[in-house]
């Protein structure tokens, strides 16, 4: 009987380590990969042609839902695209706001990335660890929007509201005496800027954690070293952006190359990577979390010393205040038209890109005039990531595959928009 060399093996969707909904069809030669297929569509959602139908303030919650690891990072690239087609430029007490956002956004994004991809690769406490601090973020992005995800927050001309002078507070449950109460409240008893001031002291520290668990371990070493290895040459000719191509030694930064926000303002260094394998890139991202917290610092220093308006004061675009849309007729009627019409945005087109914690995200956006836009592509960077799994992947062993699929930090969001 002919001895059978290669089988197909599907490696996903329910797989724990297919990071969502992806189904990667495998074929092996026993225990070596011969072709990855990423398969796509079982998350579909035509987001792209569900912002037509909408105004454009009703499809900023669309962006939280993309990469629902980054939330604010995609509601920022839509919002400046309108406000490239507005001709608007936000105060700086907002954009100072964005950029501190961006970054804990980042933070947000890269707990999770490094808490799953040691827990794919067999390191169980890291994703403890990293939930910790996630947790803390967490609780800034629920004292400023309301909600602990989809925050809605960035709007066309600023953000939705000033940053709040009281941060929430735990309180007595049948787990927690009071004792542990206080304790666990200790660093909630000011501002949120106090909150985020606070943490930013307290995470280097955490970093630290993760890099002794990790960084020198020879567990670690062995399933990352050497995985997945992308040429400078070839990261450029594939599409990658952010850290996977930094990891590759490219230094390419939106941020630096071509500034946004406040980050023209802001001091920090851009990581680059040697060997473009698995574990540079686990080293670049980990290095970007101690960047972020650095510039999330100086802007709580700039924040507490600069008081100011958070969003333009044209009521065509942003809404009036609550106390005067109760006052006043004119601003009654603004507040109606913006939220059952919405704002007619000048004909044109624009591009909007910001460097979003897995690379390059931009949103390329078309007006005729109307209230709603006419076209909306979303350049997602975990797209082309994806596409080079197959790529990268060839001639490794099937546990190599868990490796790639965690170092390029995929999302399924806005891969399969």
């Amino acid at each position: 009987m002919a001895e059978i060399r290669n089988y197909t093996l599907n490696f996903g969707p329910q797989h724990p380590a297919a990071h969502g909904v992806l189904r990667l069809v495998l074929e092996l030669d026993g225990e070596v990969i011969q072709r990855a297929d990423p398969h796509i569509g079982l998350l579909h959602r035509a987001t792209e042609k569900l912002i037509e139908t909408r105004t454009f303030l009703q499809s900023v919650p669309y962006m939280d839902r993309l990469d629902y690891m980054s939330m604010m990072c995609n509601e920022h690239a839509y919002v400046m695209a309108i406000e490239r087609l507005l001709g608007i430029v936000p105060p700086e007490r907002a954009l100072y706001i964005r950029t501190m956002f961006d970054e804990i956004t980042r933070l947000l994004n890269h707990l999770l990335w490094l808490g799953a991809h040691g827990l794919d690769c067999g390191a169980m406490t890291m994703f403890l660890y990293c939930f910790r601090e996630r947790e803390d973020l967490m609780d800034c992005y629920e004292a400023v929007s309301g909600a602990r995800m989809h925050a809605a927050y960035y709007r066309p001309g600023g953000v939705y509201r000033d940053l709040p002078d009281s941060m929430p507070q735990y309180t007595a449950t049948k787990v927690h005496n009071e004792r542990e109460i206080r304790a666990m409240n200790e660093n909630r008893q000011g501002t949120l800027l106090d909150f985020i001031d606070d943490f930013t002291r307290r995470f280097p520290a955490c970093v630290d954690d993760y890099e002794t668990l990790l960084t020198d371990n020879r567990i670690w070493k062995q399933r990352t070293v050497g995985v997945g290895v992308v040429t400078p040459e070839r990261a450029l000719q594939l599409g990658f952006t952010g850290a996977m191509l930094r990891g590759s030694g490219v230094e390419w930064d939106v941020r630096r190359r071509q500034p946004y926000a406040a980050y023209d303002r802001m001091e920090f260094d851009i990581p680059v990577g040697v060997n473009g394998d698995c574990y540079d890139r686990y080293l670049v991202r980990v290095e970007e979390m101690r960047q972020s917290n650095r510039i999330i610092k100086q802007c709580v220093d700039w924040l507490r010393a600069n008081p100011g308006p958070v969003i333009v004061d044209d009521h065509k675009v942003a809404p009036p205040s609550r106390v005067g849309m109760k006052q006043n007729m004119e601003e009654l009627i603004h507040h109606f038209k913006l939220f059952t019409e919405g704002m007619h945005v000048p004909e044109g087109e624009a591009y909007a890109a910001v460097e979003h914690p897995k690379g390059e995200f931009g949103i390329y956006l078309v007006s005729d005039g109307a209230n709603k836009p006419y076209r909306v592509k979303i350049r997602a960077p975990g797209f082309a990531h994806l596409s080079a799994l197959d790529e990268m992947a060839r001639g490794h062993m099937l546990a190599d595959a868990v490796a790639i699929i965690g170092t390029q930090d995929i999302v399924f969001g806005e891969i399969d928009r």
